[in-house]
């Protein structure tokens, strides 16, 4: 194979891609497979980078605030016993912190509303270190419980729902009734808001409550310190794993559990979504290649006159095919192109676009009650859009081997008869 004959090939194959009014069929064949091909490149990176966002914001949202294991227990374990627990805990390698909580069940109530809480009693500078919660505070912080007993920090949607903000009091209810011989009482304390938090996750931001640890234990009457250790693992995805590990050297009694029990449903609902999307977008993709096939078929009937010339000049059935090799790989890398322009300003863009539509027709595309958060997060990755532009290259390439092949096989008389 020359670098002439290369060339040659290449140059006409160029010609008859960039074909204007000589060829109408040409063009317009060619518009389309090209249309396609971007279409569905450019519909595959937004999607894929929509499903990486929803990854990301789980990771570093839901599971950067809701503990990756728990291990409680229904008995009044002493301090000592739980520093115990603790220390086995920490002799794991994947399992980086260990912070105590009171987990209880309460209700919160201002002259506006109320609603059923969990309420998690916890060590602030703990949980400070341990917890992404800080980086979703709209106002006040975490320390605010280490400067007040009795504050608390609440979610946004709660915050709206009993008509809160920063510095406002609310009462938090126990579940434990006060017995006083003419009439029971409910055991509650007034709570100043410290701080307010937005996840964007209904279950977090109307469910949860955080108090300080003394002052749920004082709250509650409580007779042990805490009841129960929230651990956080190197990697969030092995929880699971490492809590069955944990199972194994922890005394018998205690009950664990991992985010997995929780969230893990539609976590793996996310990541199965991922895979059909991807796989009937590339079905998608597979069309558009057969539709590359179909025109380049097309384009060699209509390039017969041509084809046949060429060969009575001295040109090789081999010069031939790879002028039409040359064609397809021009539609597809034209395509390619397009498409990853288009799907990276889309990915880049995505979440603009759905608020503005959500602002501008008073919807709400994605249910915080439904999914675990209610906005459409993007994360374009440079793996994702590499891997499409290699796969739909390699498949453009394949689409021109038996077009390519055809007008290989186109003999110059007959072709010249029938012209």
């Amino acid at each position: 194979m020359s670098d002439r004959s290369v060339a040659f090939s290449r140059f006409v194959a160029f010609r008859y891609v960039s074909a204007g009014k000589s060829s109408h069929l040409v063009s317009f064949m060619s518009a389309i497979s090209i249309f396609g091909l971007a279409l569905g490149i450019a519909i595959l990176i937004i999607v894929l980078s929509v499903m990486n966002g929803f990854d990301q914001e789980m990771r570093q949202s839901v599971l950067g605030i809701v503990p990756h294991i728990t291990i409680s227990s229904e008995e009044n374990l002493n301090e000592e016993q739980w520093q115990e627990i603790g220390a086995a805990v920490m002799q794991n390698s994947s399992v980086v912190s260990a912070s105590p909580v009171i987990q209880a069940l309460g209700v919160v109530a201002t002259a506006v509303g109320n609603k059923g809480v969990i309420i998690n009693g916890v060590d602030a500078a703990l949980e400070a270190q341990s917890s992404a919660i800080n980086r979703f505070m709209s106002v006040g912080n975490l320390e605010g419980l280490q400067e007040k007993k009795w504050g608390m920090v609440l979610g946004q949607s709660l915050a709206n729902r009993l008509g809160v903000e920063l510095g406002s009091s609310v009462d938090l209810f126990s579940t434990s009734i006060s017995i006083n011989p003419i009439t029971p009482l409910p055991t509650y304390k007034g709570f100043e808001v410290v701080g307010i938090y937005k996840v964007g996750s209904e279950e977090l931001d109307s469910d949860l409550v955080i108090v300080n640890l003394a002052a749920a234990y004082s709250l509650f009457k409580m007779r042990t310190p805490f009841n129960a250790l929230q651990l956080r693992t190197v990697d969030v995805l092995q929880a699971e794993a490492v809590r069955a590990e944990l199972v194994q050297v922890l005394p018998a009694g205690l009950r664990s559990e991992s985010w997995v029990a929780t969230l893990g449903a539609i976590y793996e609902n996310i990541q199965f979504s991922r895979t059909i999307i991807s796989f009937m977008l590339w079905l998608l993709i597979g069309v558009a290649a057969f539709n590359l096939v179909v025109s380049l078929i097309m384009i060699v009937r209509d390039k017969r006159g041509d084809i046949a010339i060429l060969r009575t000049l001295g040109a090789s059935p081999q010069i031939i095919n790879r002028i039409f090799m040359w064609q397809g790989c021009f539609i597809g890398l034209l395509g390619i192109t397009i498409g990853v322009v288009l799907g990276v300003l889309g990915s880049l863009n995505i979440s603009q676009l759905a608020a503005f539509i959500e602002n501008s027709f008073s919807i709400q595309l994605l249910n915080a009650e439904v999914y675990p958060i209610d906005f459409l997060p993007s994360q374009l990755s440079l793996v994702d859009v590499v891997l499409v532009a290699a796969g739909v290259l390699g498949l453009s390439l394949l689409a021109t081997i038996y077009p390519a092949k055809r007008a290989a096989a186109i003999q110059p008389a007959e072709a010249l008869r029938c012209e």
